[in-house]
This record gives C-alpha cells, structure tokens and sequence, in this order.
C-alpha cells in the first residue's frame, strides 16, 4: 500500500528516463495533463487519490479474498461518481487525469488508472490490464500472500462502474475489436508496464487532436511517446510527418534518419530517402 503523500513532482523527462518499475502511472498522467495546462499543481492533483480511497485508505482491504476486495474497491469507485463516458467518448478530457477526477468520467484506460490508485492505497494489488481495444483492471494477491491460496487474478472494468468481468465477458470485449472468431488467452491479461499505459494514454490524446486538426497538440503527444520509446520506428514517422507540416524540418530530417538506422530495410525506405533528400537540398519547398 502507499500513499500519493510519497510522491515529488519531477520532469516528464525525468519520469521517462526511470526504469518500468519506477514509472508512477498516476504521476506520468499528471505531467501529460500539465502539458494541456501549464498551471496544474501535479503534486496536488497526485495527492487527490488519498481523498477518493476516503474509508479505505490506509490498507483496509489488504487481506481480504481478491474478488471482496475488487468489490469493495468498484462500491467505492461508484459511490464517487466514476462513470465511462458513453455520450462523448473522444472528448480529449476522458484522458486528462485533472478533468476525469473533477466530472468523474472518462475512457477505460483513464477510469483504470483511477480504479487502481483507489484500490493500492487500499492495500489492493491492483494494476492495468492492456487488453485490446479496452483497458481493464486486474486484482492479485500481494507478493506476501500469494502462496496462501492460489487465486486466480479477479479482471474489473472500470468503464463499467467496476464490474467483475469472466472469461465470457472478456470474450465479447475481444470480439467486438477484433471480429467473432477472436479468442481469449492468458497473455492478454498481463499487467500492462507504466511506460506501456502512458505510451497508450499518449496515442489516444495524439488520435484525438489530430483528428480534430489540432496538430501541435498531436505533435506535443508524439514528442512525450518518443521520450518513453524513443526507438518506436512508427511513432518516429508520425513525429516526422508532423514536424513537416508544422515546418519543423530539422527535426523531421532527424527523426526520418533515425527510421532508416532502425529499419533500413523497411517497405517505405526508398520514400524516406527521397524526403531526407528533399530537405537536404530544399526544405522550404516542402509542405508545411
């Protein structure tokens, strides 16, 4: 168990640079938002998951059967008001941890992340689970006791208000991504890594401000993606293509390099090459 108290505002860059271990989901989530805006106290907003445990603060559930545990965690949760926003789901704000705190809603990997730190200061192993198309919560024994009882890990999603889900559930989820002869498997209820979460907290904002023609917040997402996986062959190109049409041509010619050390062989090579070429010889001909 521990407390948002524990935790001192640092850098994004700092963040990224740490190990996987040592990345703080709910910190990263803050610094991102303090990107969208600049007068957001990040230690503040950090330490407003010690207010929303309330009565479970302190480990009152540690011990207790995972699946009482996970029940007493998604009350909680929906006694707060947690709710998936179903009305207006690429609204940017469902992945903007100070605006999913304040109007209690959001999208399944921002309601995750608040299900969890609810549930951790609650004693709870809790972590997020990267399931395709929908994040999920997972709930296991803490190290400690994990070899009193075997349990099975208990699957939540908290896009629902926190409902216990089974194999059954998770099938229908699945399929509904990725079609209906789509099956479940053990590996898709890993605990997904900080980074992981954070690179896909990052992709959702960055699909939703480009779609919505706000490319200099799109770019500023792949910026922070890039610093976390900073050898991401596809993100690379992304930032490229949106550094061309912002007119930050040194950057693309960097980035567009960079895909050719890691890819050299890639299908798209030869059109990369003629772009590096291109802002070798013109860059204030090509698009911005």
């Amino acid at each position: 168990m521990r407390s948002s108290s524990d935790f001192r505002p640092l850098t994004f860059d700092a963040l990224a640079q740490a190990s996987d271990d040592a990345i703080d989901v709910a910190m990263g989530a803050a610094l991102i938002a303090k990107d969208v805006y600049d007068d957001l106290d990040v230690g503040a907003l950090v330490r407003r998951f010690d207010e929303l445990a309330g009565p479970l603060l302190g480990g009152a559930l540690a011990g207790l059967p995972l699946r009482t545990q996970a029940e007493e965690v998604s009350a909680r949760f929906r006694e707060l008001g947690f709710r998936g926003n179903v009305d207006d789901y690429y609204d940017a704000r469902n992945s903007l941890l100070p605006d999913v705190l304040e109007r209690r809603t959001g999208i399944p990997i921002t309601l995750t992340l608040v299900w969890c730190e609810i549930a951790r200061r609650a004693g709870v192993l809790a972590r997020g689970v990267g399931f395709p198309g929908h994040f999920l919560a997972r709930v296991d024994e803490l190290p400690a006791l994990s070899g009193r009882s075997g349990s099975a890990p208990v699957i939540v999603d908290p896009f629902t208000g926190g409902r216990i889900i089974d194999d059954d559930d998770a099938r229908a989820l699945l399929q509904r991504t990725l079609g209906a002869g789509a099956d479940i498997h053990p590996a898709l209820f890993e605990p997904a890594s900080s980074r992981a979460t954070l690179v896909r907290m990052l992709t959702n904002l960055k699909a939703v401000w480009a779609g919505r023609g706000d490319h200099t917040k799109a770019f500023v997402a792949l910026d922070r993606i890039i610093t976390l996986v900073p050898d991401a062959p596809r993100m690379l190109r992304e930032r490229a293509g949106v550094a061309l049409r912002l007119g930050i041509h040194e950057l693309a010619r960097t980035d567009f390099a960079r895909v050719l050390e890691l890819q050299p062989n890639a299908p798209d090579a030869p059109m990369i090459k003629r772009r590096l070429a291109e802002l070798r010889t013109s860059p204030k001909s090509l698009p911005n």
